[in-house]
């Protein structure tokens, strides 16, 4: 895509984006964050939206599923279902019935390295949406009932996932890379893992995990720093002061250039491999940020996706991705392609890395990377949803409040200098982890 048409989109997204987080960009900033304490100490950032009669709240707790006791993987994902099925007073229907009846949105997740939640109400019923988030935090009833249908629910994905080709590929290469790391294990946990979590074990998470130290929150919305003041220590000043001691250690990822093949009777192969990466916090992010989006992350512009699919067509699908831990770093990447042409289009991938790492990029190909990433970025802030969780991840990765003026200009400093020596220390074909599902034809595990 040309730069004109990325301005023209990125208009179009513009004017659906609330008047005054568009003022911010007209001032020459992205957004307009106000850093809020409340009386209690529990701090926020706030964007206000005042056209819209709506709040959108994100938070999260670090540390995720990799807190997990070992053998009871699952337990934060299963916590994460259950903290809107009955609290307080109020049983799972009838607070299922509440959030339903004031058009409420609650919901949690678990990820690997944080705990999460959400809540968007219409303005109008903030103080009972409120409450309702109070109590799931601080009271929530893990009762019977609703327990054996969500781990009932968590059970049957899991029988699914057995079936499912790419999320195979995934969680083995999880296990590949971090075979005695708690990275290694399924955030959903595992039939026996699931089975065993007890309610005694969902109500000490919440005590042992829940707590103000390691909390970040976002507002987006309709309500000033007074008014989310009093909201914070309604809601989260009883949480307790501190989490248990709990701990993940560092590691490198174990990539020492294996290929594992999981067979299964399918005509089409699901690829994943997964090299070692960066961390958030390295220096060199953002150096790798626009080497990945030429290398595999660029889409239908990547030379993943033009050398092989688009001139070879050898895959249906192909690309790569950063993904930095808290605890490790990676370069990711997926495929997938008929059981033939699985190693033709392995000897081609790997062929792509050696080349990049040893040629690295052309300036025209970084000019066209940091147009595009600088460009397209307007569309990150199209609802208030979205830039509340933006807001979170920055607090996580302890960016600044001030990120969002500075991104791009982070972007812009990446030179052809920087590419090319991260390119050569980085990409390591020899050291890639290849995860093959399926039946692919002449390609075997390796030792």
């Amino acid at each position: 895509m040309n730069l004109k048409g990325i301005v023209l989109i990125a208009f179009v997204v513009w004017l659906a984006v609330p008047a005054p987080l568009r003022a911010g960009h007209e001032a020459g900033h992205t957004v307009s964050i106000e850093r809020v304490v409340s009386p209690a100490g529990v701090t926020a950032w706030l964007v206000r939206d005042t056209i819209n009669p709506i709040v959108n709240v994100r938070f999260a707790f670090r540390g995720g599923a990799a807190l997990d006791p070992v053998g009871k993987d699952g337990l934060a994902n299963m916590v994460s279902g259950l903290l809107d099925e009955g609290a307080g007073d109020l049983d799972s229907q009838t607070f299922q019935r509440r959030l339903e009846d004031l058009s409420i949105e609650l919901r949690f997740n678990a990820g690997r390295d944080a705990f999460s939640g959400r809540l968007k109400t219409l303005s109008e019923n903030k103080d009972q949406a409120f409450h309702l988030l109070k109590v799931a935090l601080l009271e929530p009833r893990f009762d019977d009932t609703p327990v054996k249908r969500i781990r009932g629910q968590i059970l049957a994905g899991l029988r699914r996932d057995q079936e499912d080709p790419d999320t195979i590929a995934g969680q083995t290469l999880a296990r590949e890379l971090f075979p005695d790391h708690p990275y290694g294990r399924r955030v959903e946990g595992s039939m026996a893992t699931v089975k065993a979590i007890t309610s005694d074990d969902l109500r000490a998470f919440t005590r042992q995990r829940l707590a103000r130290d390691n909390l970040v929150i976002a507002v987006v919305g309709d309500m000033d720093a007074a008014e989310l003041g009093r909201f914070l220590d309604e809601v989260f000043a009883g949480l307790p002061a501190k989490s248990q001691g709990f701990s993940v250690k560092d590691i490198q990822p174990q990539t020492a250039g294996r290929t594992k093949v999981v067979k299964m009777d399918i005509p089409q192969s699901a690829i994943a491999f997964a090299q070692k990466g960066l961390k958030r916090s390295d220096p060199d992010f953002y150096a790798a940020y626009v080497l990945n989006h030429i290398l595999g992350g660029g889409g239908f512009t990547s030379r993943l996706y033009e050398q092989i699919r688009e001139k070879r067509g050898l895959a249906y699908s192909i690309g790569s991705y950063l993904y930095p831990l808290d605890h490790a770093g990676l370069v990711q990447g997926y495929g997938g392609t008929a059981n033939a042409r699985v190693g033709e289009t392995l000897e081609v991938l790997k062929d792509q890395w050696r080349t990049m790492a040893e040629t690295g990029v052309t300036p025209e190909e970084l000019a066209d990377a940091k147009t595009y990433l600088i460009g397209s970025y307007p569309l990150r802030f199209t609802s208030t949803g979205g830039i509340a969780s933006i807001l979170v991840s920055m607090q996580l990765e302890k960016l600044g409040i001030d990120f969002l003026d500075r991104r791009n200009t982070l972007v812009e400093a990446v030179n052809l200098k920087d590419v090319n020596r991260l390119a050569k220390k980085l990409l390591d074909p020899d050291n890639m982890v290849v995860v093959v599902v399926g039946a692919p034809e002449g390609v075997t595990s390796t030792p």
